[in-house]
């Protein structure tokens, strides 16, 4: 989805982060690094040591490897990303790269191959303009306050939004949910109207993977010494303490953890952690995007578009979708709940989720749109491994707080890797890769 491109407070960010405030780190050649999550940034990390010979152990709490890139093979011959599914942009983007090593064919998809309905299932002309210069103006007035707020507390503070038409503003309910909380997974009265937005961008189109998001993660752990259904419990300077009780020795740890397992206590730090590091835990938030794959014995819908948008009656409730039909030539359609409307559909059963899906659809096809014959549902906010999809920019929140949560602490004994720590890409797969290339990077620069 194209996000919002219009005036972003973009802070000064910290350099090298805390890893400047902290000490080189303390090698101790017979003990391995040890890396908690085989994510992507986990694996980045690793593999970088791996490949220059260090000693590295990665320890990883799932039975597979992805942590959020989660590939489903339920589905004979039709692989299903209930995690991570796009490269965003491939020009320039690291992952591309690593899908090109990998031999992972991949297929690009197009906003402009789209598909707008009314509530009643009429095509509309989609010209998104009106909402997005109320939006804009918005988040202008919103700049030239002296404390930050959330969208949704910008926008109503705004006297044309008070003015608005009940049309214009479900349009830009609308347009807010599809370029902000469908791409944040926060809520736009979450989401910090100074930096919520402060994200880049790659060039060029996205790009699906008809065999699995997850061909580059097996690609990236290739030789790795990756420990599954290992859960970790405590963490102290040199020491990794598992929930069986047993001990590793570490030269360093590195934690790719989710923020939301961090925010939740998941691990016990024996040792303080610097409090810049600490307030960024606690202001920085775990968004969520849910899906909810539905497959159909042919295809019932036009067979020309990737993205099908529905202004139904509940801004946020079922959409946003998107098609295989053109790309791969299946008869699959995908949903997109993000959000608060993704946390109360996470409370319904697989049957009662289909069957609100199917309402939609007959709203938006006809009422002899079929049931679909199986699906497949995420509920990440409820995977006590993620507590989320991915992390946003709360109000309060910044780029340097996420340059304060990564780095290093202890002496240089503790780093920090994941999207969350990402300044400009957090939320993303890639944003996760690259966190796992700069550690990976400054603990080659530490001898022996």
């Amino acid at each position: 989805m194209n996000m919002h491109s219009g005036f972003k407070r973009r802070s000064l960010l910290l350099g090298a982060g805390l890893g400047a405030m902290a000490g080189r780190p303390v090698w101790a050649c017979a003990d391995p690094v040890v890396v908690i999550g085989a994510g992507l940034a986990g694996l980045a990390v690793a593999r970088q040591l791996h490949d220059a010979g260090r000693p590295v152990v990665v320890l990883e709490v799932r039975d597979r490897l992805g942590g959020r890139v989660h590939t489903s093979r339920l589905w004979p011959q039709q692989p299903m990303d209930l995690g991570a599914s796009w490269i965003h942009g491939l020009k320039g983007n690291p992952l591309t790269g690593l899908a090109r090593d990998a031999q992972a064919r991949w297929v690009e998809t197009s906003y402009e191959a789209s598909l707008s309905l009314d509530a009643n299932g009429n095509t509309v002309s989609g010209d998104s303009a009106p909402a997005e210069r109320l939006l804009d103006r918005a988040l202008r007035a919103a700049q030239r306050r002296d404390k930050d707020l959330s969208v949704m507390a910008a926008l109503e503070a705004l006297p044309a939004w008070q003015s608005a038409t009940p049309a214009l503003r479900q349009s830009v309910l609308h347009h807010i949910n599809a370029t902000l909380e469908q791409e944040y997974g926060g809520a736009a009265d979450e989401l910090s109207a100074w930096h919520g937005l402060d994200s880049a961008e790659y060039g060029g189109e996205d790009a699906l993977f008809p065999g699995g998001f997850d061909q580059l993660v097996v690609h990236a752990a290739r030789g790795l010494d990756v420990r599954l259904s290992t859960r970790v419990a405590a963490l102290a300077p040199g020491r990794v303490t598992l929930a069986d009780r047993r001990e590793i020795r570490a030269s360093a740890v590195v934690v790719t953890v989710p923020l939301g397992v961090l925010r939740s206590g998941g691990l016990h730090f024996a040792e303080a952690l610097h409090p810049a590091r600490v307030q960024a835990m606690e202001t920085l938030r775990m968004g969520l995007l849910n899906k909810c794959w539905l497959r159909f014995e042919r295809v019932h819908w036009p067979s020309d578009v990737d993205w099908i948008e529905w202004q139904g009656p509940q801004a946020g409730r079922w959409s946003q979708w998107v098609s295989l039909a053109s790309r791969l030539n299946s008869p699959v359609l995908l949903g997109f709940h993000a959000a608060h409307e993704a946390r109360q559909l996470e409370g319904l059963n697989d049957k009662d989720t289909v069957a609100h899906a199917h309402e939609a659809l007959r709203n938006m096809f006809g009422s002899r749109f079929p049931a679909p014959q199986a699906a497949q549902i995420t509920r990440w906010g409820r995977d006590p491994f993620s507590l989320g999809s991915y992390s946003f920019n709360a109000v309060g929140s910044s780029g340097q707080m996420r340059q304060a949560l990564g780095g290093s602490d202890w002496d240089g004994a503790l780093w920090f890797a994941g999207e969350a720590t990402e300044p400009c890409h957090f939320g993303t797969a890639h944003g996760a890769w690259m966190s796992g290339l700069r550690v990976g990077r400054a603990l080659l620069q530490a001898t022996c």
